[in-house]
């Protein structure tokens, strides 16, 4: 039976793991959910399947992909598929989540999450990608919205437009990234408020917030840090445009100890909070 998901979760890693098989009860007054790298999972059975299976009894969860690859002219990976149908049985995750994006093509895994050529026939080719994996795995996916470093010159519209337009003529719908935003915004300079106000409220469903690396004239996205003022300013606007979207913190390297995760988990409780009633300015 999948879950109902609301408020605010965590991704879980295996630093934590013992955390939240030790001391589940007084962890669900903290996290309402958890969010799954689904890969982790997709193999026959040892630990790491063992260990979700029994986090999963205490916990609502949502699973997260990065190997989809829903951007690519390869044809569809039918095995991945396949096993991810497996573990979604498994799991009954509220929903499923990847990214807008292609991570290689004719066989070759780049092993990075590449940005779309933000053009008619890219909106064309996914809306028919997006039906199909919808189709086999017999579900709506959420895709998330990918930091970029690089622009084509085919582009015909804006990162946001393209966006706005995809989810108006496919199925999906949108795990937002805040992070993701902020950082395309300072490396291609553009204003990341803008692309807030075009995301279409109704088609979002998660809210990803994490940290990264700023190197003065560029940032890369690590997850490795924690979520910094500038993005926390983002996310709080968000709130105030979107409403209450079910949020998490993400953190993929130099994992800290859970306590200081929750600690950050309860600023995005407090800001979501102030902002929740505040009213955004008629354009």
């Amino acid at each position: 039976m999948q879950d109902v998901i609301s408020g605010y979760g965590l991704g879980l890693r295996t630093d934590h793991y013992g955390d939240f098989l030790v001391d589940s009860t007084r962890l669900r007054q903290r996290v309402d959910w958890l969010e799954v790298i689904s890969e982790n999972y997709m193999v026959p059975g040892g630990k790491p399947l063992a260990m979700l299976d029994q986090i999963r009894r205490d916990f609502p969860m949502v699973m997260h992909g990065v190997s989809l690859s829903i951007g690519s002219t390869a044809p569809l990976d039918t095995d991945y598929l396949r096993q991810l149908k497996l573990l979604i049985d498994r799991v009954e995750p509220a929903w499923i989540s990847d990214h807008l994006c292609w991570t290689g093509t004719d066989g070759l895994n780049l092993h990075d999450l590449l940005p779309m050529p933000y053009t008619q026939n890219s909106l064309r080719h996914l809306v028919e990608r997006i039906s199909q994996v919808q189709d086999f795995l017999g579900r709506k996916i959420l895709l998330e919205n990918v930091s970029s470093y690089v622009t084509y010159r085919a582009d015909e519209m804006t990162e946001w437009e393209f966006i706005a337009a995809l989810l108006q003529r496919s199925c999906c719908d949108l795990l937002l990234d805040v992070n993701n935003i902020y950082v395309s915004s300072v490396n291609h300079g553009f204003d990341p408020q803008h692309f807030i106000d075009a995301v279409p409220a109704a088609h979002v469903r998660q809210i990803h917030l994490a940290g990264h690396e700023n190197h003065g004239g560029y940032i890369i996205d690590t997850h490795d840090h924690p979520v910094c003022d500038a993005v926390w300013d983002l996310y709080a606007y968000t709130v105030r445009r979107l409403g209450a979207v079910p949020t998490m913190i993400e953190r993929d390297d130099n994992i800290p100890p859970l306590g200081e995760l929750l600690d950050e988990l309860d600023t995005v409780r407090r800001i979501a909070g102030q902002n929740l009633s505040i009213q955004p300015a008629l354009a």
